[in-house]
Order: structure tokens, then C-alpha cells, then sequence
């Protein structure tokens, strides 16, 4: 229903709805024996293992505090410790640990994971955050363990994306064991690098005493101000966090912290112009645009773009190669053509392009025992307020929040051959956005990367400008949703995980017409805003089946069936996104076989899958795409003895985008080996040939495959502790070759890609040194490639080096 107006803002009702599920958490109490006691779970540990081994209890994938060994799920989790010994940094390294998880790049920024080729989420502590598929990078270093799940996450956990997610678990949340220190302890670290990399953090953890009460603390900080590889590239970040437990009584605790990370960089769109020859031995095309720069202001407005043609005579020719150069504008070519060999360091990106992001993130548990049950209510609050403004033509911002609200009743029962585990979780979850952005000219080609950023290439920008947007929205929805689950356990080796969700949300979103550029507005609209409202709701569900079998290992089957909402990069949803549908479904079939042997030191995983969108109308290309894939995904983890660590993993998948085969072609910025009727691309590259790609028989993409994705990449690391302090490792990721774009004209080549270090641990200092892209191999990531994949792509980073020097105290 499209009207002018929004119903009353549904805030007050989330609020209160959270508050009267937090009520009979404060209501309830138990005697501490009926409390969980340690003693009772079972861990596997091994010494020297680095955390490597799957014997912790990981709550991120079920809710059931089961093992990665006992969950009949593709799922992988990586210690501090083996991010330490291996100096991760971001989360594109995370694919050398956990299959199914390369990621194609977004424009630079490593914000999310692909996990199994699709766009992933990101959790705290078990709970969602917003969608940020590049709006920052994700704090990795502040992590204490990261939680790789492959598939969508449990009912208990409400709606969520078909692919994976990664659960972030904070350094902070070390609280729980300072609580039973005897005294503070912590950690000062500095890591210096190539390119001036400069990263300070300190953290610290302890007991202390409010009244008669013994409170934990862990705090957390982290000030980095680096240089990059990239021309006019650096990052200045600041992360704090806090984290807090105390037991009120023996049967009521309570946990709460949060996150400030402020972040302040730029994307990287990477290479221009980009052709074979380009990717092959870096031949790259130079030559100035024409000025479009009437008013002589020193940028092109949106006027001055409309007031000429440098799209070509034709639009949307099928295939690119009926482009021929009659076609081509006389302002399209550029001028004082020729060639250079390109360095990988000369990118788009001009001096104040930035990149600019405050998020906040908070928590409120409060977990109570009564009899034989559990009441967890869990309060969550996260936020982000972003600017991405790039001179070559595309601007957004986004100004949104998220307060979640939900609570888990846990019980149990145990007979002589059955445990059986229960959960119940009603909750409620409002988001609240203001999102804009601004791509109508954008035109990748027309800077000469040789050159600096000038008004032959830059644009005035909308977050500038203050209009001329394509899309500026403000709204809000609501979702109030129920999820149920059990584990059965039969001590003859059976296992039944089962689960249910139904989720009801409403949405409330308003377009400002008034802000739009005339031709992205609604038909006939002069500029008044238009509002749009709407009910949606879905089931979820969740069947898997395992069995123990006497030798150590477990095959397991799970089926599910996940809703999801279909927000875009700033959580926001559209006017006409409601209109197409902002909710779908999507199916998921994994069966697969786990291990370990070897008295619990070896570990394997071996999971074949299928899942696929099932409402192909409902499509956001940046965050949730609408796809069938299909795959294999292999792990091994080893500890050798307590010298020797070891892992390896392989992953086999073929993403197929259903609305591009269900279309026949795919929409997308053509690049020059699209063109291949054309003579000379510099007689485009100072405007933008925009286009369908075919698909088929005759077309370089022959299935719909997404692009970006290889279809086989396998990783091996190891670690080898000398056991006299010192200690060293290595990781190498073979990866195949695979498309730029999604017409295939430019292929990037495979690579193998291999880091390796050394470190010295004393008893209270230490130093790690690691040279990663040791050999300095060549190599090139798809960067957004199913839209922008034939224009532009992101050449990595050649040899460079860290040094990390840490105090404990």
C-alpha cells in the first residue's frame, strides 16, 4: 500500500514487548545446585593444540553448547591462539583456516565473509549485527575466537541468510574467568610493518569488589594509524571494549560490555580499464578524458553529466559486441592515447575519498536457574553511522541501529538411555534506518590511473551536494518472532536436532522524493515523499540427524529451510524493494561425515550441500543474492604431537545466479573485452557502455556462474613448536582460476599464495614475525563482480612483513 504518511513509530512497542520479555527472567530463581557445573561438560584438550581442536563447546550454532565434532553441520572455529601464531589480520585471511569461506572483494574493505559464494553475516556473542558487506572491516584482532557457521543459523537465532555467518566472540567476554583471578592481569602489544603499519593495543582483566560482591572485568583497546600499499590509501581505527560479570546471587548472574570502534579509511576500487593484457602482464591503457567541467567549479555536477552523451548512441545492446565504434560518442574517446606497464599500487582511489564509519555495539545477559531450567534474556544493541564518498562518482551514507531483545527458556531430562534438551525463545528485534546513496555517473574509466584524481574525472557528489540522490530512505520494521528447539541424545549413538521459527515483521519506509535526481524519482512525482508499509511473515525450520558410531565417527543429515529479510548495505528497505518483496526463503540440504581419531588429536570434516533462494523477485545484489550452490567442503585438523600442528581443507562449489538464468542475461558495466566489435577501447573508456550479458551457448558464461567464486581452492598450514620458545608456521592457499566479471571475457589466474613466520614466547614477552605473499606472487581478486567485474578488479598486496612485540603482566 503506497500513502504519504507512517503509521505511529514502532519503537514504543519494541521497547515495551523487550522489557515485558525481560520480566520473568527478574521473577525467577533456583537453589545453586540446580545450577550447570563445569565438571559436567566434556572438553577435549590437547597440549600444543593452539585451540585448534573442535572439543569446545561453541553455543554460536545451535544454542546447545554441543562441539563442532557432535554438530551435524559444516562449521569451523578459530582460536586467539591460532590467530596469534599466524598474525591474521582481516577476515579474507580466515580461508587458510575454514573452507567454504573465500571472499570476493568489496572494493577493499574485508566488512563480511562469502561463505559458500554468497554474501555472509556477522554475529556478536551469538547475536546478529547489522549487514556490513563494506561498510567497515570487521575488528578481527579484538576477537578471542571466531565461529565460522556454514548454512543458516538456528531458529533460536531468528531470520538470517541462507550461506553462513561468522560469530565474533570479544576478547572482552574473558570477564567470566577474571572474575576468579586473584589479580589483574593483561597485555600491551605494539605491530609495526611494511607500508608504516602501526598498531597499538592494550587489554587487562581481573576480579574486583562492589560491596560483598567479586566482579570480573576485561577491557580491551586498540589505536591503529597505518599507511597502505594503495596510492592515497590509509586506515586510523580506534576499538574499545568492555565486558563485566558479576553473580547477584547464586542462582542470578548478569554479563554486559560493548564495543566502540571508530574507523576511518577508503575503499579501494582497484585496477580501471581493465583488459587481458591488463590482468596477463599489466599493459595499461593511458589517456585523459574530455572536460565536462562547464562551470569551470574544478568537479562534474549531475547537470553537466546529463547535459551530454557518454553512454553511446545505444543502450543495452545484447550482446556487447554488437557495440561497434559508430556507436561510440565523440565525447566518449579519450585523449593523448597510449600504454604503460601499471604498478599494483596505482589504483582509484583520489586523496579525499574516504571512508568513515562509527559503530556501537552493546550488551545486557541476564541468566537465571530455576529448578531444572535456564532463563537467559539477552539485550542487544548495535549501530553504525557511515560516509563512503569516492571522486569517481558514488556516494552513501547510512545512519541506522538495531535493538534485539530476545529470551531462551532451557530445560533438560535424562532417562537411562535418552538426554533431552529443550529450548523456547520469543523475541523481538527493531531496526531503525536512514540510508543514501548516489551512482547515477558513475564512471570508472575515466580517471587515467598514471595521473592524480582532477575535474576530468571527478564528480560532485550527492553527500555533498545535499541531493541529486538515487536513493534516500528512512524507515523501520519490526520483527517479533518465536523459535523452539530440542536435542535428543540416545546413548547408543543417536542424535535428533529439531527446529522451528515463525517470524511476523512489519516495515515502515518513506522515499524522499524531494532529495532524488529527477530521473530516480517515481513517474510524474515532483518531489513529494512517498511511504509504503507492510506486513511479512515466514516459517523456519531445522532437521538434522547424527549417529555416533562406536570408531569415532559421525555421519549426519540436515535439512532446513531459513527466512530471511532482504535489506540492503545500511539495513535499509526501500519503497520499491517492499514492492518487489523484502522477505524470502531459501532451502538447504548437507550431509556429511565427522571424525576423531587418533585418541581425540586428529580432527576431519567432510560435507556435501545444496541450498538455493527460493523467491528469485526478491534480489539485492550486494547483500543477499538470489543463487543455487552446490559443493563440497573438506577440513582436517592435526595435532601431530606437542610440537606439531597441522591443517588442511579443500572446497569444491559452483554458484549458479537463478535470476540471470530465469532472465536469460545478467545487467552490468561492460568492460572492453565485452566490446569485442569495437576497434579501439579508448574510444570508451571516457564514458561508460552499460548492458545485458547473455547466457548461454556462444557466451563466454555458458551457466549463469557467479563470478569471482573459484570452483576449487585448497589450504594446508602448519606450525611447529620447538618447545624453547620458539616456534614457527606456515599457510599456503592454492586457488583456481576464476572470473573477473560475470560475462567471463577477463579471466583472473589461479595463484598459490603462501605466509610464514617465526616467534619467540618468553614467560612474560614475546615477538612474532611473519612475511606474508612470501614468494610475491601475482595475483588478482574479483571486486563486486557480478556488476562491476569487467571494469575494474583488485590487484593484492606483493611481499610485506609484520612485527608484533607483546608484554604480559
Amino acid at each position: 500500500m503506497i500513502n504519504t504518511t507512517f503509521k505511529l513509530n514502532p519503537f514504543a512497542r519494541a521497547l515495551a514487548f523487550g522489557l515485558t520479555l525481560s520480566v520473568p527472567s527478574i521473577a525467577l530463581a533456583q537453589d545453586a545446585e540446580s545450577a550447570p557445573k563445569d565438571a559436567d561438560v566434556e572438553k577435549i584438550e590437547v597440549t600444543g593444540s593452539l585451540g585448534s581442536l573442535p572439543g569446545q563447546d561453541v553455543e554460536s550454532v545451535f544454542g546447545f553448547g554441543k562441539s563442532i565434532l557432535e554438530t551435524p553441520r559444516s562449521a569451523s572455529t578459530i582460536s586467539q591462539e591460532q590467530m596469534e601464531r599466524f598474525n591474521v589480520s582481516d577476515i579474507d585471511e580466515l580461508v587458510a583456516f575454514a573452507p567454504g569461506t573465500f571472499t570476493q572483494s568489496f572494493f577493499g574493505v574485508a566488512g563480511s565473509l562469502d561463505v559458500r559464494g554468497t554474501p555472509g553475516e556477522t554475529y556478536f556473542r551469538g547475536v546478529k549485527r547489522l549487514d556490513n558487506p563494506g561498510n567497515y572491516p570487521t575488528p578481527i584482532g579484538a576477537s578471542s575466537r571466531i565461529d565460522i557457521v556454514r548454512g543458516p543459523a538456528s531458529p533460536i537465532y531468528g531470520p538470517s541468510k541462507i550461506g553462513g555467518y561468522l560469530n565474533f566472540n570479544p576478547k572482552s567476554a574473558r570477564a567470566s574467568s577474571g572474575q576468579y583471578l586473584e589479580k589483574p592481569e593483561g597485555a600491551i602489544s605494539y605491530t609495526t610493518g611494511s607500508w608504516d603499519k602501526s598498531v597499538l593495543t592494550a587489554e587487562v582483566g581481573g576480579p574486583a569488589q562492589v560491596g560483598d560482591k567479586t566482579v570480573g572485568y576485561y577491557l580491551y583497546g586498540e589505536v591503529e594509524n597505518s599507511d597502505s600499499y594503495y596510492e592515497n590509501t590509509q586506515t586510523d581505527q580506534t576499538i574499545l571494549q568492555a565486558a563485566f560479570n558479576i553473580d547477584i546471587t547464586d542462582n542470578l548472574r548478569v554479563e554486559f560490555g560493548g564495543m566502540y570502534h571508530d574507523y576511518d579509511g577508503n575503499q579501494v576500487a582497484g585496477w580501471n580499464r581493465l583488459t587481458q593484457e591488463l590482468i596477463d602482464d599489466g599493459t595499461y591503457i593511458t589517456g585523459t578524458a574530455q572536460s565536462l567541467d562547464t562551470d569551470g567549479d574544478g568537479s562534474i555536477s549531475h547537470e553537466e553529466y546529463g547535459a551530454v552523451n557518454i553512454a553511446g548512441n545505444s543502450f543495452f545492446y545484447v550482446p556487447g559486441a554488437a557495440f561497434t565504434d559508430d556507436e561510440a560518442t565523440a565525447l566518449m574517446a579519450l585523449e593523448n592515447v597510449g600504454t604503460t606497464t601499471l604498478s599494483g599500487s596505482q589504483v582509484l582511489v583520489a586523496p579525499d575519498d574516504q571512508l568513515g564509519n562509527e559503530a556501537i555495539t552493546f550488551y545486557f545477559d541476564t541468566i537465571y536457574y530455576a529448578d531444572n531450567w535456564e532463563i537467559r534474556n539477552q539485550f542487544f544493541y548495535d549501530s553504525y553511522d557511515n560516509i563512503n564518498e569516492n571522486a569517481y562518482g558514488f556516494s552513501q551514507f547510512h545512519d541506522s541501529w538495531v535493538i534485539e531483545d530476545k529470551i531462551v527458556f532451557a530445560t533438560e531430562y535424562e532417562n537411562d538411555s535418552l538426554l533431552a534438551q529443550f529450548q523456547i525463545s520469543p523475541s523481538i528485534r527493531y531496526t531503525d534506518f536512514l540510508h543514501g546513496d548516489d551512482f547515477t555517473y558513475e564512471y570508472f574509466n575515466r580517471r587515467d590511473l598514471t595521473m592524480a584524481s582532477s575535474a576530468l574525472d571527478r564528480r560532485l557528489l550527492s553527500t555533498r551536494s545535499g541531493m541529486n540522490y538515487d536513493n534516500y530512505d528512512e524507515g523501520n520494521y519490526l520483527d517479533l518472532g518465536i523459535g523452539a528447539m530440542t536435542d535428543l541424545t540416545w546413548d547408543w549413538g543417536l542424535n535428533l536436532v529439531l527446529g522451528v521459527r515463525y517470524d511476523t515483521i512489519d516495515i515502515e519506509t518513506t522515499s524522499r522524493q524531494d532529495l532524488l535526481l529527477p530521473g530516480a524519482r517515481i513517474e510524474g512525482n515532483e518531489g513529494t515523499p512517498v511511504s509504503a508499509e507492510d506486513t511479512v511473515g515466514g516459517w523456519s525450520w531445522n532437521t538434522s540427524i547424527s549417529y555416533e558410531l562406536p570408531f569415532g565417527l559421525i555421519p549426519y543429515i540436515t535439512a532446513a529451510e531459513q527466512a530471511t529479510i532482504v535489506a540492503g548495505q545500511g539495513a535499509e528497505i526501500g519503497v520499491g524493494q517492499l514492492e518487489d518483496g523484502a522477505f524470502d526463503t531459501s532451502e538447504l540440504f548437507e550431509f556429511g561425515i565427522k571424525g576423531s581419531l587418533l585418541d581425540d588429536t586428529l580432527y576431519f570434516a567432510l560435507s556435501s550441500f545444496e541450498m538455493e533462494r527460493t523467491d528469485f523477485s526478491s534480489q539485492n545484489t550486494v547483500t543477499n543474492n538470489t543463487t543455487n550452490n552446490k559443493g563440497t567442503e573438506f577440513e582436517l585438523r592435526w595435532v601431530v604431537n606437542e610440537n606439531l600442528v597441522m591443517s588442511a581443507g579443500y572446497t569444491n562449489i559452483k554458484v549458479i545466479n537463478l535470476t540471470a538464468l530465469e532472465n536469460g542475461s545478467q545487467f552490468g558495466f561492460l568492460g572492453a573485452e565485452d566490446l569485442t566489435s569495437l576497434t579501439d577501447p579508448s574510444l570508451v573508456f571516457g564514458g561508460n557502455v552499460i548492458g545485458l550479458n547473455l547466457i548461454g551457448e556462444g557466451f563466454a558464461n555458458t551457466d549463469a556462474r557467479k563470478a569471482g567464486i573459484p570452483e576449487n581452492v585448497y589450504t594446508v598450514t602448519a606450525t611447529y613448536d620447538f618447545q624453547n620458545g620458539y616456534a614457527a608456521n606456515v599457510s599456503v592457499v592454492d586457488v583456481e582460476e576464476v572470473a573477473s566479471g560475470f560475462s567471463a571475457s577477463v579471466m583472473l589466474p589461479a595463484y598459490t599464495l603462501v605466509n610464514a613466520g617465526v616467534s619467540y614466547q618468553a614467560d612474560d614477552w614475546s615477538v612474532n614475525f611473519t612475511v606474508k605473499n612470501l614468494t610475491d606472487e601475482r595475483y588478482f581478486r574479483a571486486n563486486f563482480p557480478d556488476l562491476f567485474g569487467s571494469q575494474v578488479v583488485l590487484p593484492e598486496l606483493p611481499r610485506h612483513w609484520s612485527a608484533k612485540f607483546a608484554y604480559k603482566f
